[in-house]
């Protein structure tokens, strides 16, 4: 009876499996890499030959060891979700969207999360040692894991207006990455891109939560207490504007591209301007805007203006060397 027993709590344990992985990879919320993309920014703006894949003297290739450097963040954004997920689980349930999650709805046990969220986190540091010896990418790795999963989890999510600027601060810091991972530097236009983005989609997040939520908005999240729709609109005109000039001047800087006759990465600017036009349409005509990483995958002009921004981009590179 006992073997019986055993055989029969094994068999429902192992049907709890597939359930239990598919849970844990939503919590892990893969559609939100694509937000690592960023660490792609330095390659397109430096004066690394994307297709030299191996160098006998420094080893992988720029573009082998960025692709190295976004499978990281991956995996340490994920492990922050799953932390924060945790940490939020009793707010979660009272938000329309998010008492949905893996954890909120009590689909996943939070002790899975936890040993998740640990072995991501033990695995990446090394990857980050292999794939610059040096540290430095290490470094930065390190401070998004700081500031994301900790300092922005537990304290800065509940101060006003540095929440936004944290988030943001990971998108710079997830370029800064891509610059170190390969050793070049960094324009100082380029991280100003960043950030502006960063806020850019923070804001139209913020947004959104406060017009979905409404009156019950605080009880979700107590900071949005501390916002208003036309104030976050009035953040929103500054930023958009600030966004387009910045891109523009770095386009127009780029050091890849050549300058003559004019400044060939220009032509990818009506495509930046188009995506940020739509993105505003989506959030004020639609409602939208509460997952900027969902809104880039299902919203088909958005995503092709993204497709052709980057396909210029390449097709400058390659067809137009410096």
């Amino acid at each position: 009876m006992s073997k019986l027993t055993t055989e029969g709590s094994f068999a429902v344990t192992s049907s709890a499996w597939p359930t239990m992985i598919r849970e844990l990879l939503r919590a892990m919320r893969p559609r939100q890499w694509v937000k690592n993309a960023f660490v792609f920014a330095a390659l397109a703006f430096s004066e690394e030959r994307l297709w030299r894949f191996w160098d006998t003297q420094i080893g992988p290739a720029p573009l082998l060891r960025v692709i190295g450097a976004f499978v990281a963040f991956c995996m340490a954004a994920s492990a922050i979700y799953l932390v924060n997920d945790l940490v939020d689980i009793e707010k979660d349930r009272a938000h329309p969207r998010k008492r949905n999650r893996p954890f909120a709805s009590g689909r996943l046990s939070p002790t899975v999360g936890i040993v998740a969220a640990t072995v991501l986190i033990v695995t990446v540091m090394p990857l980050a040692y292999v794939l610059d010896p040096g540290m430095a990418f290490l470094a930065v790795l390190v401070s998004y894991v700081a500031i994301q999963g900790f300092l922005y989890t537990y304290w800065l999510k509940h101060v006003v207006i540095l929440d936004i600027l944290v988030l943001a601060a990971g998108f710079v810091l997830r370029a800064v990455a891509g610059a170190v991972v390969i050793g070049v530097l960094i324009t100082p236009w380029l991280l100003l891109c960043m950030l502006l983005l960063a806020l850019f989609l923070g804001i139209g997040k913020r947004r959104h939560e406060l017009t979905l939520l409404e009156n019950g908005a605080g009880e979700h999240r107590r900071i949005l207490q501390e916002y208003s729709v036309p104030m976050l609109d009035q953040m929103m005109s500054i930023v958009t504007a600030s966004i387009i000039m910045a891109y523009s001047i770095t386009a127009f800087l780029a050091p890849v591209a050549p300058q003559e006759p004019y400044p060939m990465l220009m032509l990818t600017i009506p495509f930046v301007i188009y995506a940020i036009f739509r993105y505003l349409y989506l959030i004020y005509l639609r409602g939208d805007g509460g997952a900027p990483d969902e809104l880039i995958l299902k919203d088909m002009p958005l995503a092709g203006s993204v497709v052709l921004w980057g396909l210029t981009v390449l097709g400058v590179l390659l067809l137009f060397p410096n």
